[in-house]
């Protein structure tokens, strides 16, 4: 992936915005919560960051090319220092996963101005071929 396949892959999602902040970054956020952040400028130390699960956000930092992401680890964001640090595939599941996290922690009036429109499927948070319920 790059910076225009994982924008566009955030934007598909229902109610995303984007906007630029801090001059550099491209915020992704679903109810004005970020959920990715992508770097715009090419010599930044890493290329986007998201927030996970605090078993994915452990399962992830020990992988070559992701750590934790500066200033919101705390909150189990990770960084990644190039788009290639993960299959495509499995970087999209884990977009799905940050926008559902923050999406579910919304107020439930920011939530109900979205109406019936529920965004990816709470399946998402499970990101291996295993069978077992999280």
């Amino acid at each position: 992936m790059d910076i225009e396949s994982v924008r566009a892959h955030c934007l598909s999602l229902p109610h995303v915005t984007e906007d630029i902040q801090w001059q550099n970054d491209l915020l992704m956020r679903i109810g004005g919560k970020m959920f990715a952040v992508l770097a715009l400028d090419p010599a930044a130390e890493h290329c986007m960051s998201f927030k996970c699960t605090r078993e994915k956000f452990a399962e992830l930092v020990e992988k070559p090319g992701i750590r934790p992401a500066p200033y919101v680890a705390r909150y189990h964001w990770v960084a990644l220092e190039s788009f290639d640090a993960l299959p495509a595939r499995e970087l999209k599941v884990l977009l799905d996963t940050a926008y559902q996290l923050i999406r579910d922690k919304l107020p439930a009036k920011t939530k109900k101005q979205f109406g019936n429109s529920s965004g990816p499927s709470v399946s998402i948070l499970q990101t291996d071929n295993s069978t077992s319920s999280s």
